[in-house]
């Protein structure tokens, strides 16, 4: 049987896939070979609360995310009360049931590969 190659796929996150749109924050889509990147940009002020939950209509975030912080400073308070803050050069695995928000001014920009294509369905609808 032979062998069939994959050829390289090479995409931008500056012309995403898909782009949706929340109050303070945006969330741009890329693709590729089957694992979808996020891109969040998350504006002085923004809180999932706020920003995200009257549009999904869930009690917190349901969505499972690991996450690299580019920029900025996001506190996350989990479900069962417990608070941690991530920022430039953190990776977080980041499980279902949690709020988030934004702290100081300066925007959050993080990568998503888990999480954020699930948010962004959900925003579609």
């Amino acid at each position: 049987m032979k062998a069939v190659l994959k050829s390289i796929e090479k995409k931008n996150m500056n012309s995403p896939d898909e782009r949706r749109d929340a109050p303070k924050g945006r969330i741009e889509l890329v693709t590729v070979s089957g694992t979808t990147f996020g891109r969040a940009t998350l504006e002085p002020g923004w809180k999932w609360s706020e920003s995200v939950k009257p549009l999904v209509k869930t009690k917190s975030c349901e969505a499972e995310h690991i996450q690299y912080f580019i920029s900025g400073r996001l506190r996350v308070r989990m479900d069962d009360g417990s608070e941690y803050e991530f920022g430039p050069g953190d990776v977080a695995y980041v499980p279902p049931g949690h709020e988030a928000w934004v702290v100081g001014n300066e925007p959050v920009q993080l990568i998503d590969i888990m999480g954020l294509a699930q948010i962004a369905e959900q925003l579609k609808e």
